[in-house]
């Protein structure tokens, strides 16, 4: 008897090692796939996932390297991982489905889902409840219409399941298909004209791989980018910025610096650009810190670098090339307001700054030097 527990306490402690650890191989494995996929631009799984990726900010700013070096970043690892679940409902059988539609080894696909359940169960109702506000609000990241399949498609035989191979979710299965009829139909009044397709890629993280002015102008056309003298949120001078749709919402300013990084701002509201973890000007303080996932230090309005982020301290947005700049709307009470303004450091909790209605007013975001 003995014997037995003395064996059970050496072997317990190693099933629990093996359901809160990933072993390398099966870590490799899931970014190799994930990488495969999403290059092919065409998955609704990962660009899902990539795209929560950049809501969060657990991808960078240059998400579309993370993704295809996942295996470089654990925490980014593991944020894909909790995405995938999020994308399969928190479901540990569609969890799964979606694992093996990604083309894993057959031997990795229960450790992963073992691991990413264990991992992320604790959050699994506010990420079905988060999901769900995505679908409603039309958020919800979808393959864009048009995006060529990877490999010429296959026909089907008419069923009422899903194809093999492709991410599985809740309430989706193939349509039956119905026998073509011998006869023509009757004539219908014609469907009015889809609307035109926007010609642009308002996708923010698709600036960063540009490496001159020139392809911004290709991207957008050179009547849609002007050359113009540009300052940082600190005033200091940038050399030439190139504006793209200046004077309008939508205006861009971009900075190519030698070193190959780049430096990409806003300050209009408004306009039709994703931008890196869903930050604009406009956004509410209560955004900001939910995405940092913590309060932060701001500097006093009305004096130097005033409204601007001072530290992150240590949130998720600490060192991850973004920098704001906040305004207060309300500031029409001189009691609440002369508590943030001056030389001093502010936390984003005060209770002030919410009657003062505090939002982005500019946001710059900074890309790392290229090699």
């Amino acid at each position: 008897m003995k014997r037995i527990l003395v064996l059970a306490a050496l072997i317990f402690p190693l099933i629990v090692s093996a359901q809160v650890k990933l072993a390398e191989a099966v870590a490799e494995d899931f970014s190799t796939k994930a990488a495969e996929k999403f290059q092919q631009k065409n998955d609704p799984l990962l660009v899902f996932v990539a795209d929560q990726m950049s809501r969060s900010g657990a991808g960078g700013l240059e998400i579309d390297k993370t993704m295809v070096e996942l295996k470089k970043d654990p925490a980014a690892l593991d944020a894909a991982l909790k995405y995938v679940y999020q994308f399969s409902d928190c479901n540990r059988q569609q969890l799964i489905a979606n694992l093996r539609a990604m083309n894993l080894q057959t031997n990795n696909v229960f450790p992963l889902a073992t691991y990413t359940v264990n991992k992320f169960k604790g959050e699994a109702k506010a990420l079905t409840e988060e999901k769900a506000t995505l679908i409603k609000s039309g958020e919800f990241a979808t393959v864009a219409p048009g995006t060529p399949p990877a490999a010429p498609a296959q026909p089907q035989p008419a069923t009422s399941t899903a194809p093999t191979g492709q991410p599985v979710t809740p309430g989706s299965s193939a349509q039956e298909t119905a026998p073509a009829s011998a006869t023509a139909p009757a004539a219908t009044p014609a469907a009015p004209a889809a609307p035109a397709a926007d010609p642009y890629d308002w996708d923010v993280r698709n600036i960063f791989p540009l490496t001159t002015p020139d392809q911004l102008a290709e991207k957008y056309g050179k009547e849609n980018v002007a050359a113009r003298p540009a300052q940082d949120l600190e005033g200091n001078d940038l050399g030439t910025g190139y504006y793209v749709f200046p004077d309008t919402d939508n205006e861009m300013e971009v900075v190519f610096k030698e070193d190959k990084s780049k430096l990409v701002t806003f300050t209009h509201e408004h306009s039709k650009w994703k931008s890196p973890f869903g930050i604009k000007p406009g956004d509410p303080l209560e955004k900001l810190i939910k995405i940092n996932g913590r309060a932060f230090r701001i500097n006093g309005f009305d004096w130097t670098n005033g409204g601007m982020i001072d530290s992150w301290d240590g949130g998720a947005m600490d060192k991850k090339g973004v920098t704001l700049q906040l305004k207060a709307n309300n500031t029409g009470d001189p009691k609440q307001y002369d508590q943030v303004t001056g030389d001093k450091k502010v936390r984003s909790d005060q209770a002030a700054l919410k009657k003062l209605d505090v939002v982005v007013e500019k946001v710059s975001f900074q890309t790392a030097p290229q090699q």
